[in-house]
């Protein structure tokens, strides 16, 4: 394959713990000739094969260049999305919704012929009572309760919208459990847990026992891992949604073996109220609704990405928790602004 038959991606949010993965991913197949990765800030990360541009999704006023990046693109994937700050739904609603439909607006106007849009777990309807794996054409209505999951949910409606009106472009949706890898550990403290949890204390024998909500069971996939199949998805002539998720399904049990702690079942209603608490005070980013969903979303089947996309994760849950764990009590981060790492001893 020469330089003038290889393909031209663009991926916006492409500075963040998927973006990051995802540029590496695509420079890396030798069926992709360039990659420009788009975000808000510009990033110093030298990648052989990758250009940046910055454009912010949110904002009127960049649609124009946002048009000029993704004119001449074989295929566009979109990753961009803010989960801060959650006391303010306007401005995640700006980026996330309507930076979704801008996208599609321009992949629109340029004929792209593929847009790879990620979509999450946290899209799902509340799982079947029987906790039995649910496959890709379960309901997409999220949890009416947590910003995160309406968003998500909204995003798959404008994807029905854009596959009905623009049949000339394959739409895939991956949904992918929760990712974690190293490098993006700061991140997450900070969005998820605040910038002033000591890192250090993340350690096992500082948790004799790990408090249990009843019924928590969720799943969780290494970053790379869900990079690879979007790469795939991106390379390969497949359409629809795709589940990704990594095993084993992580439990109460799991996740005690995995702090060397003993589970103790709480009631969920305290452990909301906490965590309610401390949002409200600000002490916490993490919205009570974030903790909603994850006790409603469902199990996820994994079929279709291994038999269509031909696509295995290479690490397990547990390992894809460890290098999460490894970060978060290092302070691992990136050469780019969602990624900064910060120690906190």
């Amino acid at each position: 394959m020469n330089a003038s038959t290889r393909l031209r991606v663009v991926v916006t949010g492409a500075t963040g713990n998927v973006g990051t993965s995802v540029v590496r991913a695509l420079a890396a197949a030798s069926e992709v000739g360039s990659v420009l990765g788009v975000a808000r800030r510009l990033p110093g990360l030298d990648l052989p094969g990758v250009e940046w541009a910055a454009v912010d999704l949110s904002e009127d006023g960049d649609e124009p260049r946002l048009a000029q990046y993704v004119a001449d693109a074989d295929a566009v994937v979109h990753l961009a999305w803010r989960f801060q700050p959650t006391h303010d739904p306007v401005k995640t609603w700006r980026t996330n919704v309507l930076g979704t439909v801008r996208v599609c607006d321009a992949v629109a106007a340029a004929r792209v012929p593929a847009l790879v849009c990620a979509s999450s777990v946290g899209a799902y309807s509340p799982g079947p009572e029987s906790g039995a794996p649910v496959s890709e054409a379960w309901p997409t209505h999220g949890w009416p309760g947590a910003a995160y999951s309406r968003e998500k949910a909204y995003v798959e409606r404008v994807l029905d919208t854009f596959e009905r009106d623009h049949p000339q472009t394959r739409v895939v949706r991956m949904r992918p459990a929760f990712l974690f890898k190293e490098e993006a550990a700061s991140e997450q403290r900070r969005i998820f847990a605040g910038r002033f949890l000591p890192g250090q204390l993340v350690r096992p024998d500082l948790l004799p026992v790990l408090p249990e909500p009843a019924g928590l069971r969720f799943q969780v996939l290494h970053t790379d891992d869900a990079a690879d199949a979007y790469a795939r998805a991106v390379l390969r002539d497949v359409r629809g949604a795709f589940n990704l998720a990594a095993e084993p399904v992580v439990d109460a049990a799991l996740l005690g073996e995995l702090f060397k702690a003993r589970p103790v079942r709480v009631p969920a209603g305290a452990v909301r109220g906490a965590l309610a608490a401390a949002w409200r005070l600000r002490i916490a980013p993490a919205s009570p609704g974030l903790f909603d969903l994850l006790r409603h979303i469902p199990v996820m089947a994994t079929d279709r990405a291994r038999e269509e996309l031909d696509w295995r994760p290479e690490a397990t849950s547990v390992e894809a928790l460890e290098a999460f764990l490894r970060g978060v009590r290092s302070g691992a981060g990136g050469d780019t602004a969602p990624l900064a790492g910060r120690r906190v001893a």
